[in-house]
């Protein structure tokens, strides 16, 4: 096979998010539950003889270096000394710095897709191993299910979420990681919970740790999350900036989105149980 086009990189919501402690090395200890959602990046891969890898189409804010997806091909190489290249396209649909997972899932599908086309045979826990390396969520999506998640995001057991929609809101804001994990607001000493807890409890009992700081320095963020609360449990996926709010049916998202003020981006997405990239590369 010479190429596959049209994969796609899912995004994700945590579901909730607590910060148990911070590690010698400065990285946080979290607790988390990823939802794979089925809205999504896609991405083209065509298969290199000359060993290059380039990024064919130009990405707002994103030098062709340092994108994750050109990154991640070639720590590939790197790993399995294949003398195969690729030429990859990214149409960009998820927002970046939006705390859905964008770029760690673009570079998640980018391992999954060229260890496919270009035969290296690495299983998915050494893929994950891999993805590590490029960001804490990247594993996650290689694992491919959703999952409660430990450590610094990468000890992952697979969980099972009930089917429903989401209406995410963009509040028009890009919030930077490194600024809350590093603020001096942030819980950092949250009592630690089972995955049986998760799984028993309301969810309304769950919280992100992070919300807290990133609406204290994000007006913005902290307004989505007030106007979307009036339709149910609404709060911030990962370190911001996107707010969701989950439903039973369709039916009820739309009706959301139909209210919506017009200053914000927003859009639904229904629940995954699976990555789609997975029965994909079955085929």
């Amino acid at each position: 096979m010479k190429f596959l086009h049209q994969c796609p990189a899912p995004a994700k919501l945590n579901l909730f998010l607590h910060v148990t402690g911070r590690r010698d090395d400065g990285y946080h200890l979290l607790q988390t539950a990823f939802q794979l959602i089925d809205h999504c990046d896609l991405l083209d891969f065509d298969v290199r003889q000359d060993g290059q890898v380039l990024r064919t189409n130009d990405v707002p804010g994103v030098p062709a270096d340092s994108d994750l997806i050109v990154r991640a091909a070639r720590l590939l190489q790197q790993k399995t000394g294949t003398t195969l290249g690729a030429d990859l396209t990214l149409h960009k649909t998820l927002p970046m710095g939006g705390g859905v997972g964008g770029g760690s899932s673009d570079a998640a599908t980018t391992l999954m897709a060229l260890n496919h086309l270009w035969q290296t045979g690495l299983s998915r826990a050494e893929l994950m191993l891999l993805g590590l390396q490029l960001g804490a969520d990247v594993p996650f999506f290689i694992f491919g299910e959703n999952a409660f998640a430990e450590g610094v995001g990468e000890e992952l057991q697979a969980i099972s979420t009930p089917e429903r929609w989401f209406v995410v809101i963009e509040p028009g804001v890009h919030v930077p990681t490194p600024a809350i994990f590093s603020s001096r607001e942030l819980t950092r000493d949250s009592k630690p919970v089972r995955i049986a807890d998760f799984s028993s409890n309301a969810e309304n009992y769950w919280r992100n740790d992070l919300q807290t700081v990133a609406c204290a320095m994000f007006p913005q963020v902290d307004e989505a999350i007030q106007w979307l609360s009036q339709f149910g449990n609404a709060k911030m996926t990962g370190s911001g900036a996107c707010v969701f709010c989950a439903f039973a049916d369709e039916s009820a998202a739309d009706k959301v989105i139909t209210q919506m003020p017009g200053r914000w981006k927003s859009w639904k997405a229904k629940s995954l149980n699976q990555h789609p990239l997975v029965d994909l590369l079955q085929r």
